[in-house]
């Protein structure tokens, strides 16, 4: 940009600063992409004199083509904060965009009447749509790194939602496991394992692979891995939900089991369970006999 661009824009800024923040509030209040619903106007206030006084601050610094370059550090900062914020509050990247392009007018405005001539106008008008475009770029850039944290964050929250460990009996833990085991999920479901086996001094735990639609080499490695990591804290595993399809499919990858108690169904696996801990379900109806039938010996 220009030096005497640069200079005019920085004094504009300095000069001007109150008029410009009020008809920069003003351009985005009326701006077909405003959120009332969304942001407050005094917080919107707020945001763009926080972001002018930086705009301003940078402008005086004299370097208005490199917006990476240090003076710009406190209004990309600004960009950034207010861009992962509107991302998080449900904004577009249009919307969020605007917040930096509604400025081109009022700007324009002030240059108009501080440059003298035609030429020197055009000049400036240029250079100062090209330096707000690089801004609005980059509060797209800063809006797609929110969303894609916002992602990573909600999928890391659903893989927890998605590996509840389970207190079936005292000293017994069941891991229901629905979806594909991979890596990441796999480190996941240890670690709710091992601190729920911490935390109830659980010796028995189940893990019910029912809901895994799959098992891969893969797969059966990870859940080998799980295995061993309960046994080192204390804890047996059974493996519940071995469907006929899923058994042929192990035995054809070769797959090693033979160290690790499975079962068909989680019920299989609970009676297991319980009879390890010396306990066992008794349907009511044969309980009743056997009392009765005790009693009746007890009387002969």
């Amino acid at each position: 940009m220009p030096a005497n661009t640069a200079s005019s824009l920085a004094d504009i800024l300095s000069s001007n600063e109150e008029q410009l923040l009020n008809a920069w509030v003003k351009h985005q209040l009326i701006a077909k992409t405003r959120r009332s619903d969304l942001i407050k106007e005094a917080d919107l206030r707020r945001e763009s004199a926080e972001f002018l006084g930086a705009f301003r601050q940078a402008a005086e610094a004299g370097d208005l083509e490199n917006v990476d370059h240090p003076s710009w550090a406190p209004a990309r900062e600004l960009l950034a904060d207010l861009s992962r914020s509107r991302a998080r509050q449900g904004f577009s990247p249009s919307e969020t965009a605007t917040f930096v392009l509604s400025l081109k007018q009022p700007l324009f405005d002030a240059l108009q009447q501080r440059t003298g001539s035609v030429e020197s106008f055009a000049m400036a008008l240029w250079s100062t749509t090209t330096l707000l475009d690089k801004l609005a770029l980059l509060t797209t850039e800063y809006y797609q790194k929110g969303r894609e944290e916002i992602i990573t964050r909600q999928q890391h929250e659903l893989l927890e939602l998605s590996t509840p460990v389970v207190k079936l009996w005292d000293g017994i833990l069941a891991l229901p496991l629905i979806g594909t085991l991979d890596s990441e999920r796999t480190q996941i479901v240890m670690e709710s394992l091992l601190q729920q086996i911490v935390e109830t001094g659980a010796s028995i735990a189940i893990i019910d692979i029912t809901g895994v639609p799959t098992v891969d080499t893969l797969v059966a490695q990870h859940l080998l891995k799980t295995v061993a990591a309960g046994r080192l804290m204390g804890a047996d595993c059974i493996i519940s939900g071995i469907r006929p399809q899923i058994a042929a499919t192990i035995v054809h990858l070769g797959v090693d089991l033979s160290a690790v108690i499975t079962k068909a169904s989680l019920a299989d696996a609970f009676a297991v369970a319980l009879g390890r801990r010396g306990l066992k379900v008794t349907p009511t109806a044969q309980r009743l006999r056997e009392e009765s039938d005790h009693g009746t010996d007890s009387d002969s």
